[in-house]
């Protein structure tokens, strides 16, 4: 029986999906979370085979709680279930361990496949995602264009943050991350503070 774990902050679908696995023979759901922090506490007690995480989730979303949650338990095997299907989105659930990646447009019947199918180590992608495609982009040059700090820079402009609120999440001066926003303007060749959060919420909405 395949213990499965689910993070997921719309009720309505947690229901549909316990529905679904109720008198499941090989899949029990052993447990459910509206954010991510929530599901890391029930984590560290039940010991759990798949967790199936949305990615835009309240308190902690899904890259940072599949990253966490593998160190807690690095034999688990983690299934995005998001309705973002944008290149970003899943790069950085793909860099974070899932191994597989499917849209809410799914059918529940395509879940349940999904979780069976990583559940035998094999990865499972939504059939809209051309996978191939986004990890031979990966590896260009200019996917690699911004450095590390600055690519988490830009995902706290995707959330709303401010340079004062920034620094203070990354313990450093605001003349800091002034420069670094400066440098990923440049870097990106964009008109300034408005292009910049644009481009920031292009690439990174599906964080809250």
């Amino acid at each position: 029986m395949i213990r499965l774990l689910i993070a997921e902050d719309h009720q309505s679908l947690i229901d549909g999906l316990l529905l679904l696995f109720k008198n499941d023979k090989e899949i029990e759901v052993i447990g459910t979370a509206r954010d991510g922090k929530e599901l890391l506490e029930k984590l560290n007690f039940k010991k759990t085979d798949v967790l199936l995480t949305d990615i835009s989730m309240p308190r902690m979303n899904g890259v940072e709680l599949c990253k966490k949650a593998l160190e807690i338990q690095p034999s688990l095997n983690v299934v995005a279930f998001s309705m973002y299907n944008n290149e970003e989105a899943v790069k950085e659930m793909i860099e974070a361990g899932v191994y597989g990646y499917i849209l809410k447009t799914s059918s529940l019947s395509e879940v349940r496949t999904a979780i069976l199918k990583v559940h035998q180590g094999q990865r499972y992608f939504d059939s809209s995602i051309n996978i191939e495609e986004i990890e031979k982009d990966e590896k260009s040059i200019k996917k690699t264009i911004l450095s590390p700090s600055e690519k988490e820079i830009l995902r706290h402009i995707a959330q709303g943050k401010t340079s004062s609120e920034i620094a203070h999440i990354r313990f450093t001066a605001v003349s800091t991350i002034i420069k670094h926003r400066k440098n990923i303007i440049q870097k990106l060749s964009l008109e300034g503070k408005g292009e910049l959060l644009r481009y920031a919420l292009q690439k990174h909405q599906h964080y809250k």
